[in-house]
């Protein structure tokens, strides 16, 4: 896996053989942040990287100058290697949260630009993450939440959709509060 752009471009995360992930591929992760860029002013960003993994989402919004990040995964071995990628290249604004997305959701006490999620396609409760980002108000009123998922699942009807793409067998579904608007 490699940044690719910004500060950090070029510079390749290497997880653990070991890691319980399925990386966003190079590709989706650079189309997704293409549709960002029209919509999205990174300085002004505070990002939350929910089910993060390898952490490499996160680490592509701190090189596209995000002013902080948050990343969250349950599993050790996951927040072990966010934690020393953080260390490696030398990140001073991506916390890293060893939680239970759930149970963060339901306590969360900030708000964000940006929520990203990417659970494991076979989560049970992957269907109610839109719902739960709405109910407890986790959003900033002109916040993006982005939801990677398998092809099986259609958001179209949330009240919240605002649009879908699918790149092979990724698929991300955004959601707002309300109707954005590109930036200038």
């Amino acid at each position: 896996m490699r940044i690719i752009t910004g500060s950090l471009r070029g510079r390749r995360l290497n997880p653990p053989a070991n890691l319980p992930v399925r990386p966003t591929t190079d590709m989706a992760r650079e189309s997704l942040f293409n549709i960002l860029n029209n919509y999205v002013d990174y300085e002004d960003c505070s990002v939350l990287d929910l089910f993060a993994g390898t952490g490499a989402v996160s680490v592509e919004f701190v090189s596209r100058g995000a002013k902080e990040v948050t990343s969250v995964d349950i599993n050790n071995a996951c927040t072990d290697y966010i934690k020393s990628v953080v260390a490696q290249l030398k990140i001073d604004n991506m916390h890293v949260v060893r939680a239970d997305v759930f149970d963060l959701l339901k306590r969360a006490y900030k708000t964000f630009d940006i929520v990203f999620a990417d659970p494991p396609y076979a989560l049970r409760d992957l269907p109610n993450l839109p719902d739960l980002i709405f109910q407890h108000q986790i959003l900033n009123p002109n916040g993006i939440f982005i939801l990677e998922h398998p092809k099986e699942f259609s958001f179209e009807d949330h009240p919240h959709f605002w649009q879908h793409r699918a790149y092979g067998k990724v698929n991300f579904t955004f959601f707002a509060n309300e109707e954005l608007e590109t930036e200038d």
